[in-house]
């Protein structure tokens, strides 16, 4: 099952928090939100299902899970390495094709079949590819 998004729990759990009341219902906070309180059942029942059955659900109890679903969304998204980026002085210093592979991809004038090209190697070739292509494409 698919979880709520972020953005709507983190503003649910603000418009919680920061009201200084003892008991929450989904129509308590549906008029701090602006939003049905179906909808807003529908969106904490990943939580405990039992909200969309009991009207008069405290909401203030989800705060703890809220806070650590959240939390645990935003170590995924934090775990996510940086992409590598190719710019136009990396291309530049090849030709072509041919050029990359024979700075890159040979020893001595020989081929070295054992060596593994990287993230960034792989992009470089990759618009080398394109460029080349594209060249190829406006001459016909």
């Amino acid at each position: 099952m698919k979880g709520p998004s972020i953005s709507v729990l983190k503003k649910y759990l603000h418009l919680m928090t920061k009201n200084k009341v003892k008991y929450m219902t989904s129509e308590r906070l549906s008029r701090l939100v602006g939003v049905y309180p179906e909808v807003i059942n529908e969106n904490l029942s990943y939580f405990d299902p039992m909200i969309n059955m009991d009207p008069s659900y405290d909401l203030l109890v989800l705060i703890p899970q809220i806070k650590e679903y959240i939390q645990q969304e935003e170590d995924k998204k934090s775990n996510n390495a940086p992409k590598v980026m190719v710019t136009k002085r990396d291309v530049v210093e090849y030709e072509s094709v041919a050029d990359f592979v024979y700075k890159r991809m040979t020893f001595a004038g020989m081929v070295d079949r054992s060596l593994v090209l990287n993230e960034k190697d792989l992009r470089v070739l990759k618009r080398l590819v394109n460029d080349e292509l594209a060249s190829l494409k406006k001459k016909k």
